[in-house]
Order: structure tokens, then sequence, then C-alpha cells
């Protein structure tokens, strides 16, 4: 009696996970923050002592700012806690697909439901006031501060 092995063949599919659509108008391609006198809006900049643990998306004051995909919103957050930086001291905890993240300067519509892709979360915060002449941009920070980079076309 002969036996046969029979060899099933399977498919993994890696899969990218989510990607940022626009994030701000004016800004459909999500543009980065390259370098300006405050610094460069990479992540892993250096801040000093320590390093930028965000990515920079060029954003005008003012700006609406849209769900990058669709998204649960988790709350909002306090960016410092100095009271000089008051005029930009808010964003929104974010999670959609297998993301959670945070977006700094953004004054929320609303701080929890549900958001469909494209559809407006808030609106840009003065970064002008405190920063004169930076790019002004919304900060994009992953939970673990992981690097956001990869979800960004």
């Amino acid at each position: 009696m002969s036996r046969k092995l029979l060899l099933s063949q399977s498919v993994l599919c890696v899969c990218d996970g989510e990607q940022f659509g626009q994030l701000c108008s004016g800004n459909p391609t999500n543009r980065r923050r390259i370098s300006d006198s405050w610094g460069q809006g990479h992540y892993g900049a250096g801040r000093g002592s320590r390093t930028h643990k965000g990515l920079d998306i060029v954003c005008e004051d003012g700006s609406v700012v849209y769900a990058p995909f669709d998204v649960t919103l988790e709350g909002k957050l306090t960016v410092y806690n100095d009271p000089n930086k008051a005029a930009i001291n808010s964003g929104i905890n974010l999670s959609g697909g297998d993301l959670t993240f945070k977006l700094f300067y953004v004054r929320p519509d609303r701080v929890s439901g549900t958001v469909r892709k494209g559809e407006r979360i808030g609106v840009m915060l003065p970064m002008q006031q405190v920063y004169p002449g930076i790019t002004s941009h919304v900060h994009v920070q992953m939970k673990d501060k992981s690097d956001p980079t990869p979800y960004f076309n």
C-alpha cells in the first residue's frame, strides 16, 4: 500500500495596514514639515536632550483637520503643562484599524464617537502664536511612540 502526501498551499497576506489619508485642508498629499528655524519634523529628530516621537504634517493655522481613515475618537488630550503654550495645548486620541495614535495642536469638534475617513474632526490651533515662524503642523504620534512614517505615502 502506498501513501501519498498531499501538500496544501496556503497564501500568506502581509498587509500594510492603514494608510493615512488627507489630514489637513490645503495639504492633500500630507506634505511633511522638513526643517525650519525651530527644528525638523521627522520622527527621531533631535529636540535638545530628547528625540521627536512623532511626524509633523504641514497644516496652516485655522485649517480643518480630517479623519485620515475611519476612526474612533478616544478623548481629548493635553499637549503641554506650560501655560505659555495654552493656545496650542490641545489634541485628540484616536484609533482605527490596528492603529492607536494622537494628533497634537488640534481643537477637536468632539471627543467621542466614530468618524468616517475625510470627515472633519477639528481645527488646527494657532501655532504661529506660540512659535512664530515655525511651519505650522499637526503632530502625529503613535500611542506606543513608534515611528508613524510608514503609514504615510
